[in-house]
């Protein structure tokens, strides 16, 4: 399943967060570690601009978002660690978006 969440970013924070993710490619193998224990298949990151400033589109492929995000969070894996602290202090909360469209394939 796809699920894609939108963030404000502290305009003070965007050279570290534009360096994190250049850190996570670099670091994919622990990437893909946190991955397995997550179910998680994919994420990219999207940095735009709109009227109120930045904005991170995050986007995920996860077999079960719930169990991706508990095991994302109780991980102690060095990645995860610093990942959620980066991503904390570099963002400002959901950014306000329209959703015009959403359909699946539904499996029997």
């Amino acid at each position: 399943m796809l699920q894609i969440v939108f963030a404000r970013v502290r305009e003070d924070q965007l050279d570290r967060l534009r360096w994190w993710m250049s850190e996570l490619t670099r670091r994919k193998d622990e990437v893909r570690q946190t991955f397995a224990q997550e179910g998680t298949r994919h994420e990219v990151a999207y940095l735009l601009y709109d009227l109120e400033g930045p904005v991170l589109v995050y986007a995920i492929e996860a077999e079960d978002h719930d169990r991706a995000r508990e095991a994302f969070e109780s991980s102690m894996l060095p990645i995860d660690i610093e990942h959620r602290q980066i991503m904390q202090e570099a963002l400002d909360g959901p950014a306000d978006v329209e959703l015009l469209y959403d359909v699946r394939l539904l499996a029997d």
